[in-house]
């Protein structure tokens, strides 16, 4: 089995530019309809709408299972400084110079390879973990030190999945497999992207769901990166997908994400129906 490498996401594209995708995107937008919804569709969900709040509003109804429910713009003391605290993990860049982020890179090795000793912290021992050169530090474009943080998090909390995933282990897997930690630093991105937390208050009803949830859990986002990386693989396997269809899969699981972050009994991360993927 051959590891190949795919690109690590610098600029805010997660799928190659196609003729296909960008009509993709007009339709959907003519049609009032959000990316995620046009994917989706694609990926054979059954759409559940992401609409829009407008600013004049305070709040704003959606038809969840046959079930009005009412979700506020206006947040909560305890979410909007949990929200702070999020967005300022996830506008903090990998500095390489930062002893502190050095460390970091020290605790991930030793997480990952309790029993092997890095040489270095710029050494082709990465490669071993996915990284695409011996600096992984050149990966972190996209994701920042957040990324570097989910990655710590899930080898800590779910050692068992995370050693799975890492090894890739199970499954008929294909000639040539995505590299780990790269992709983990995609999914961190793409986890980003969904949520659109940047804005001061939330701007889709996923991200208010979200933002439910970080009341209850501070780390939700960590916890909904180990949930997403799981279906991720899952997804890699039932379509038997190959390195040039990554971005294709990683599509499919922000659609599914979606679609279990919005079911009515699904109140915590670990609610996810696919939470269970994770040991």
């Amino acid at each position: 089995m051959r590891v190949v490498r795919i690109s690590c996401v610098g600029t805010r594209h997660l799928s190659p530019p196609s003729s296909a995708s960008a009509h993709s995107d007009v339709s959907a937008s003519s049609a009032g309809l959000t990316n995620a919804d046009a994917e989706d569709a694609s990926c054979g969900g059954t759409g559940t709408p992401s609409l829009r709040i407008k600013k004049r509003l305070t709040c704003v109804c959606f038809y969840r299972k046959r079930a009005y429910e009412r979700i506020c713009s206006n947040l909560t003391p305890l979410q909007e400084e949990r929200l702070k605290r999020l967005t300022k993990r996830m506008n903090n860049c990998f500095d390489a110079s930062r002893p502190d982020h050095q460390d970091a890179l020290r605790a991930l090795w030793s997480a990952t390879y309790p029993e092997k000793k890095l040489e270095a912290l710029i050494s082709d021992q990465w490669k071993d973990m996915g990284w695409q050169g011996k600096d992984p530090s050149t990966d972190f474009r996209g994701g920042g030190f957040i990324s570097l943080e989910n990655l710590l998090f899930f080898a800590k909390t779910f050692p068992t999945s995370f050693q799975r995933l890492l090894k890739k282990q199970g499954g008929k897997r294909a000639a040539w497999e995505y590299p780990f930690a790269v992709a983990g630093v995609n999914i961190t991105f793409m986890i980003m992207q969904m949520l659109d937390l940047e804005a001061s208050k939330p701007r889709t009803f996923v991200g208010s769901v979200f933002l439910q949830m970080l009341s209850e859990n501070e780390w939700a986002f960590d916890l909904l990166y180990c949930v997403a990386f799981a279906v991720m693989d899952k997804q890699w396997l039932d379509r038997n997908a190959t390195y040039m269809e990554f971005n294709d899969v990683l599509r499919c699981t922000r659609a599914q994400l979606e679609r279990e972050l919005m079911m009515d009994d699904v109140f915590r991360i670990e609610d996810m129906p696919s939470f269970s993927l994770l040991s």
